[in-house]
């Protein structure tokens, strides 16, 4: 009998950086999850909200100007901000300078949710990436690299302006 396993050894998986990363994502965003839950966010509705609650001087920007700048799918944030319209914490407003797009804005009550839930967003990466202690910044330029640099840059050219 022939078997389609390839024996890599019983530590492979231990080594291998995708699915590594695989793991340590799932146990952030579970984390992430669990202290949004009482703001009655999803991450990406909080970094969506986030973003337009922290555009550069307080402008109104367009549905795609948003997804470029959360480095979002444009559908899948379209869909996103419908629920965050129909929960009150955003506002679609006609645009002046073209009739096929929308801007968008903050509400009050999203404006006061955001500031609310940083906290505990900020709480989790402390937590979470604190325990890499002084490793930490040396962390985030690797991830900047992996993220920004090189191949990727074919695929999105832009870097992220958070």
């Amino acid at each position: 009998m022939t078997s389609h396993h390839r024996d890599t050894g019983s530590d492979a998986a231990r080594e291998s950086p995708g699915y590594l990363l695989w793991l340590m994502s799932n146990k952030w965003q579970a984390q992430q999850r669990s202290a949004l839950q009482p703001f009655d966010l999803t991450h990406v509705q909080f970094v969506l909200l986030a973003c337009l609650v922290y555009a550069p001087g307080n402008q109104s920007l367009t549905q795609i100007q948003l997804a470029e700048r959360a480095e979002t799918d444009p559908m899948m944030t379209s869909q996103v901000l419908r629920k965050l319209e129909a929960r009150g914490r955003v506002r679609r407003m006609s645009n002046a300078h073209d009739r096929r797009s929308v801007r968008l804005a903050p509400t009050a009550k999203g404006i006061k949710l955001v500031h609310e839930a940083i906290e505990a967003v900020e709480a989790v990466d402390q937590e979470f990436f604190g325990t890499l202690g002084v490793d930490t910044p040396k962390f985030v330029t690797m991830m900047r690299q992996l993220v920004w640099t090189g191949r990727n840059t074919r695929n999105n050219p832009k870097q992220n302006s958070l």
